[in-house]
């Protein structure tokens, strides 16, 4: 009976040695990443309507007048490169958090042209081109599910959510004014900086580490990426003609830079109390294209939204502690 009991106790010792060897020790620790990453966009919709232009590409005959054709211009600002900073902390061999601080650019992106369109007698004649271009900062907090290493390697998932934190969208547009003959008469350029309401988009990537050494990895990985973003205001920063600075001087093609022509804040809905020259004009001028009442005072416009979404190849070194 003691001989049995001895066995069994032996038996029961060995298992829990056994247990022991086999269960992945706790593997709590800190680690840094440095990437860098190229996108290309996905879930392309219609650029937002520029200063009362439609998102078009339209082509006028000889007259100015007759539309010879036209074409929507729709995409998504996810198109760009981005620099990322991320700090991650794993609780055991399969579960971590990352926060990831990063920077893109996004590529010019044509939002709007106009050929040989007639604007005023003489004839005068308008050819022009607007292109816009993200900017931002953002905050990705994310979910980190390791899948185990093997020979180096280690493959990952990630999902999370995005933040922006800073950022705007910049609209530069040219114009050629042209007589009847086809001789160029004016050129203009301005600057409009839009700056964003605030929003949350969504993140999710699959990727995999290769050791180099015992605290020094590379990784790769794939990203998913899709947000939102509504404006909020905008403002035109430069305007000129001819290369002459005419932000607060010109009235031949542009109205007198009153607050209300180169500031906008954007509302859901507008009424008749807003500030907007369709339905509070300035009838003692003769040009009131974009005279409101309260020239003092941001004109109002409708609230457009451009989406930022994209799938990126991110590489990068990774530092463990």
């Amino acid at each position: 009976m003691k001989k049995h009991l001895f066995l069994i106790g032996l038996m029961i010792c060995s298992m829990a040695t056994m247990a022991q060897t086999e269960t992945p020790e706790k593997q709590e620790s800190w680690y840094f990443k440095l990437g860098g990453s190229y996108f290309i966009q996905t879930a392309a919709t219609d650029f937002p309507i520029i200063s009362g232009t439609l998102p078009n590409n339209d082509v006028y005959a000889a007259d100015g007048t007759t539309l010879v054709s036209r074409e929507a211009n729709h995409g998504s600002f996810g198109q760009g490169f981005r620099s990322t900073l991320a700090a991650g902390y794993r609780f055991n061999t399969r579960l971590g958090v990352e926060m990831g601080i990063n920077y893109y650019v996004g590529n010019n992106e044509k939002m709007a042209e106009t050929t040989h369109r007639l604007v005023a007698a003489g004839p005068t004649f308008v050819s022009g081109k607007a292109e816009g271009r993200i900017r931002a900062f953002d905050l990705s907090p994310a979910l980190v599910l390791f899948l185990g290493e093997h020979r180096g390697f280690e493959p990952y998932t990630k999902v999370g959510v995005i933040v922006p934190v800073h950022g705007d969208l910049t609209i530069e547009t040219n114009r050629t004014y042209t007589n009847a003959s086809g001789t160029p008469i004016l050129k203009t350029f301005s600057k409009d900086v839009v700056k964003p309401k605030p929003t949350v988009g969504f993140m999710a990537a699959i990727g995999t580490s290769y050791k180099l050494g015992n605290h020094l990895s590379v990784f790769a990985e794939v990203e998913y990426r899709n947000f939102t973003v509504h404006g909020d205001t905008k403002e035109t920063k430069e305007y000129t003609e001819n290369g002459v600075d005419k932000l607060y001087t010109s009235t031949t093609f542009r109205p007198d830079a009153s607050y209300s022509a180169s500031h906008v804040k954007y509302v859901d809905k507008l009424t008749t109390n807003s500030n907007h020259y369709l339905f509070n004009p300035n009838t003692a001028t003769t040009n009131i294209e974009k005279d409101t009442t309260r020239p003092d005072d941001a004109m109002n416009d409708i609230s457009s939204y451009v989406g930022i979404s994209g799938v990126g190849l991110t590489f990068g070194l990774k530092y463990s502690l």
